[in-house]
């Protein structure tokens, strides 16, 4: 049997090239995926870890070099405020102790995706890329996409043009901003949209590609500072409907609200005997913020209540519960509140 021996030179151009892939390999954005749980890993007996979903989408490591870590493995329903907390300082921690991480994706339950995407859109004080991803069909189910949401989660993280967006949602080959994305169909898989605004960018098979950016304050330039907030205020909110009750409003604040959101009418308008309820409200310090039930449109400031009350802009009412929120962790004074909900 003949033996072919590598004469130097191709032993040295191999060698040349293994050297190279390693390098290049080496030279791939580092990416840390922090799981929380959420359809995306529900499968049937048992919950996917951390580790597993990164396993399921072995064509990463063509765009980064991913790390993983559980933080929790539970429906995003089931996601306390204090777990918000302590998930956006382990987020905050990640990027202050290591410089060289290009990105991080944090996995999420669909159902309350975009309340925690926004939550840490206004509390990672960091330019990096957060993006957040799940999946409408379990891992035991036929054409789960799981996996192909995780790879563009992945890309996203590690593209430079992600820097300086906020927080990210990423589904079906969409990015959307974690301020104005909103899940609109309770099975589909086109579910988030951002509506009147229009997606940031999209994933495709090339590459990653953004048209617009966020011109609102988050992350790196917000004000608020989870290290500070040990603990979040209530906040509840109402709805407006023909002829709805205000004595719910005052059930509200005298079971220890500090904040609420009406989900109004229009631009603002309440039914029944909810004005009185909301005059209630004001007469003991609570502060009230006004959007609209609509899904779009803005609600400004002092348009139907008076100065007491806080225009919600164009927030979403459970977007604008979160922001009330950190507002009141740090301030009551109305004319502040107002401030914040014109610059986030």
């Amino acid at each position: 049997m003949r033996r072919t021996r590598l004469v130097p030179a191709a032993a040295g151009l191999l060698l040349c090239l293994a050297t190279a892939g390693i390098a290049a390999a080496q030279e791939l954005p580092r990416v840390r995926l922090v799981a929380t749980g959420g359809t995306i890993s529900n499968r049937e007996g048992g919950r996917l870890t951390a580790d597993d979903l990164v396993g399921l989408v072995p064509d990463v490591r063509r765009f980064a070099r991913p790390e993983s870590e559980q933080f929790s493995n539970t429906s995003s329903s089931e996601l306390t405020l204090k777990q918000w907390l302590t998930l956006s300082r382990r987020l905050n921690e990640l990027f202050s102790t290591d410089r060289a991480l290009a990105g991080i994706v944090v996995t999420s339950g669909t159902d309350t995706l975009e309340e925690l995407a926004y939550f840490l859109h206004l509390t990672v004080r960091d330019a990096r890329p957060v993006v957040v991803v799940g999946s409408m069909r379990n891992p035991s189910t036929v054409g789960y996409e799981g996996a192909a949401n995780l790879l563009e989660a992945f890309r996203v993280a590690a593209s430079p043009g992600a820097r300086g967006q906020g927080v990210l949602v990423v589904l079906n080959d969409e990015i959307n901003s974690a301020r104005e994305v909103t899940k609109t169909d309770a099975l589909r898989l086109q579910t988030f949209q951002s509506r009147t605004t229009g997606m940031l960018g999209v994933v495709d098979s090339d590459r990653v590609v953004f048209y617009r950016s966020v011109v609102k304050r988050h992350t790196a330039a917000s004000e608020f500072d989870v290290s500070k907030i040990a603990e979040l205020p209530r906040v509840d909110v109402l709805l407006v409907y023909q002829d709805a009750p205000g004595d719910l409003i005052k059930a509200a604040v005298d079971l220890g609200a500090r904040g609420l959101v009406v989900a109004a009418a229009g631009a603002g308008a309440t039914s029944g005997t909810q004005a009185e309820g909301l005059s209630y409200a004001a007469g003991k310090g609570v502060t009230v913020v006004v959007t609209t039930r609509t899904g779009s449109g803005r609600v400004s400031g002092a348009r139907r209540f008076g100065a007491a009350f806080v225009g919600g802009e164009d927030l979403a009412p459970i977007k604008a519960r979160i922001l009330l929120m950190l507002a009141l962790a740090t301030t009551k004074d109305p004319a502040e509140i107002q401030r914040m909900f014109l610059e986030y």
